[in-house]
């Protein structure tokens, strides 16, 4: 794994936005600590950035975009755009079921310390699908492509937010419907996560230049899409 190349997507001299793979951590932390692989920080260190450090967090299984400061002496500048909210992350979500066309999701989350932080996601649905895919007591099956807006920033927000809603994201192993993950891992072959941080927009706190960038979709996604 020490031999992945991790794709930079943008680039200036305080910054850089790298697309995140699936299952890949995005640092060692305490909660990661057991985790014996490569972090996608050390990957974006032997890439020859040394000194790079994430200014925001992705689950381990969610994949995309994902702010990177180049010294430690900067990330506090561009966390403060995440502290003011005038970031912009959006993500793309595939959920079981047919969603309303768009919505809010209020709804308290547990941090690492298992207390209840407010939490809110907006969400609007872009494509709904329907697929022969015999999963009892159904022979076909309602799916729906997602943009999923974090307003605030907890762990695991879209996660649980999406199951909240009773439309949980496809193989989330925690929070999804374990029949639908199991039809797709079994016989559609897809194991990761369907949840991709497809969007950033802010502005570059140390040059004041507006930054929108876009990621597409990963290749895993097309085997359900087509």
């Amino acid at each position: 794994m020490g031999q992945q190349q991790v794709k930079v997507i943008y680039e200036d001299e305080q910054c850089l936005v790298v697309n995140k793979p699936n299952n890949l951590i995005v640092h060692h932390s305490y909660y990661a600590r057991n985790i014996e692989e490569t972090s996608l920080t050390d990957l974006i260190r032997e890439q020859g950035w040394i000194e790079a450090s994430p200014v925001h967090r992705l689950d381990r299984k969610t994949s995309g975009l994902i702010l990177f400061a180049k010294k430690a002496e900067w990330v506090a500048g561009f966390q403060l755009l995440f502290e003011n909210g005038v970031i912009e992350k959006k993500y793309l979500a595939l959920l079981r079921g047919h969603v309303e066309t768009e919505g809010v999701i209020d709804s308290p989350v547990k941090n690492d310390r298992g207390n209840y932080k407010e939490a809110l996601t907006k969400y609007k649905c872009l494509e709904q699908f329907e697929r022969d895919y015999l999963i009892p007591p159904y022979e076909k099956q309602r799916y729906s492509l997602v943009e999923m807006i974090p307003v605030t920033g907890r762990m695991h927000q879209l996660r649980i937010h999406a199951n909240k809603i009773a439309h949980p994201i496809i193989n989330d192993p925690k929070y999804g419907n374990r029949h639908h993950n199991h039809y797709f891992q079994n016989e559609l072959g897809i194991d990761e996560l369907f949840l991709h941080a497809h969007s950033l927009k802010f502005r570059q706190p140390f040059s004041d230049q507006w930054i929108e960038l876009q990621e597409p979709l990963p290749d895993f996604w097309r085997r359900f899409l087509t």
